[in-house]
């Protein structure tokens, strides 16, 4: 029988607590009982820019907590998705950082897979999982020991997340729904700490905290509804009111947010809501760090930040993470803890993927087998500043890209058509080249690197069409309304019904 750790919350409310403990280990014992490997603690992002963080260089946009964990860690700023085989990035994406496995080896199916939290519980590690599982129930009772407040989905109203509990017996609960997303994921994960703390700590602890936030709605708590001028936020260096070709889908749901052509003084308020959300988020990350300290945590905790996916929200003319620019492909990463330098940042290309082989050598558990990830601790320690020379990645059939420290291409099959940016003249990605005679060498070459990534990840999408379809589109011809998870607040002030 799986034993869940609020079992024995509940049976404290009762007055029952002689003898109470858990798979977990959770009976009290005298303080300071701290293991010998370090804690893990996996704080998740949705829909979150890299950029997005003050300590990436964003001047307008408040997160000190996270810009502290950087400040005491090592933060990353080539860190990748691989992409996603359907518009919900997110739950490949989840995918892959769960399995160490790159996108056609695992695509967002988790069953009869070792995931990173199912390994550690194998390795004596006490498991607790919150917030949104993107990748079905039954995976997640496999891969938790632990766990409160879990929303199955990819999205909800977040004043009205769905929650589950995972019982003693190891089964996800109906859904109930609760409060605020942000407060109600970081507070069962705050419950857990605690009650961990004042156990017997005779296990170390790998604890999953998936924020729905910043995903949209775009909807903040009141308190943070005006924290961001409208007018105190610039739009995106590369933003245009149109992306200036199709390419896929351009009605994708994330793409239905704002009219066509992108409204400015709309797109600015979107982003003060969106600014406002990961403020919320940054608040709570600083509660659950205060708790790691309060109970004597903190210094054996490695802490990873991250997030599932970026975001155009207003650049190249998009809104959503379906294309493989790099505002929407690139996630902030940051990692602190015992034997992590302080105050560094690599720019070394990263995956996702990459964090479970990574975690694993660092908490000295038994190696993950037959994975894609790459252990970082090489550059973490110093002895390499690169795992790898270049970064692929794909959405659907429609769009491929590779990139190196200088280089992106960007291919779209159906279409029969590239882009080739130079990164380091042109980090917006505005001006493309593949059409210049002058860097044909160049687009032979990366043309050359994506294939060879096509092999590696097994991806057997046919790069030149049999049909080339138009490039052109009538943005008049594109309608938009909004989901059923859409809140009061959006609706007005987004759909303006």
């Amino acid at each position: 029988m799986k034993m869940n750790i609020y079992s024995c919350s509940s049976l404290a409310l009762l007055g029952i607590v002689a003898g109470c403990t858990s798979g977990g280990g959770m009976k009290k014992t005298p303080e300071g009982n701290s293991p010998k490997r370090p804690n893990v603690l996996v704080i998740l992002a949705d829909d979150q820019r890299a950029d997005a963080l003050g300590c990436s260089g964003n001047p307008y946009i408040k997160t000190p907590n996270i810009d502290s964990l950087a400040d005491t860690g090592l933060r990353f700023t080539n860190a990748y998705i691989m992409g996603g085989h359907h518009g919900a990035i997110s739950a490949p994406s989840r995918a892959m950082l769960m399995s160490g496995l790159y996108l056609f080896n695992v695509y967002d199916k988790l069953e009869g897979v070792n995931t990173m939290p199912a390994h550690f519980g194998k390795e004596a590690y006490v498991t607790f999982g919150t917030g949104k599982w993107h990748n079905g129930a039954g995976t997640f009772e496999a891969s938790f020991q632990n766990g409160k407040d879990v929303f199955l989905g990819g999205m909800s109203d977040h004043f009205n997340v769905p929650c589950r509990e995972l019982s003693a017996e190891g089964k996800l609960s109906d859904p109930v729904k609760k409060g605020f997303s942000t407060d109600v994921f970081s507070e069962a994960a705050i419950d857990f700490l605690e009650e961990y703390g004042e156990g017997s700590m005779d296990k170390p602890f790998f604890c999953y905290i998936a924020f729905t936030a910043p995903h949209d709605p775009y909807s903040p708590k009141e308190e943070y509804i005006d924290l961001y001028d409208d007018q105190s936020i610039p739009l995106p260096g590369n933003y245009m009111p149109l992306h200036p070709f199709q390419f896929d889908n351009l009605t994708v749901r994330d793409e239905n947010l704002l009219p066509w052509p992108r409204p400015a003084e709309m797109l600015r308020s979107a982003l003060s809501d969106y600014y406002a959300l990961i403020t919320h988020l940054d608040e709570k990350v600083g509660d659950i760090v205060t708790t790691l300290r309060r109970m004597g945590l903190y210094e054996n905790t490695i802490i990873v930040y991250a997030a599932d996916n970026g975001l155009a929200i207003g650049s190249h003319g998009l809104l959503g993470k379906q294309n493989l620019y790099e505002h929407s492909m690139k996630v902030p990463l940051i990692i602190r803890g015992p034997g992590i330098p302080e105050g560094k940042v690599s720019d070394a290309f990263v995956y996702l993927p990459d964090l479970f082989p990574t975690l694993s050598e660092l908490c000295k558990v038994t190696a993950p087998e037959n994975i894609n990830g790459k252990s970082l601790v090489p550059l973490i320690r110093g002895n390499a500043d690169k795992v790898r020379t270049s970064v692929f990645t794909a959405y659907r059939n429609t769009v491929r890209a590779v990139r190196t420290e200088e280089w992106k291409l960007i291919k779209y099959p159906l279409r029969g058509y590239s882009q080739l940016f130079n990164l380091k003249t042109d980090p917006l990605e505005l001006n493309n080249l593949a059409t210049d005679k002058a860097y044909g060498e160049i687009l032979l070459d990366m043309e050359n690197l994506l294939r060879e990534w096509q092999t590696e990840t097994s991806d057997t999408c046919q790069l030149t069409p049999a049909k080339t379809l138009p490039l052109e589109y009538d943005h008049k011809q594109l309608k938009r309304k909004p989901d059923s998870h859409q809140p009061e607040y959006t609706i007005k002030k987004y759909f303006g019904f």
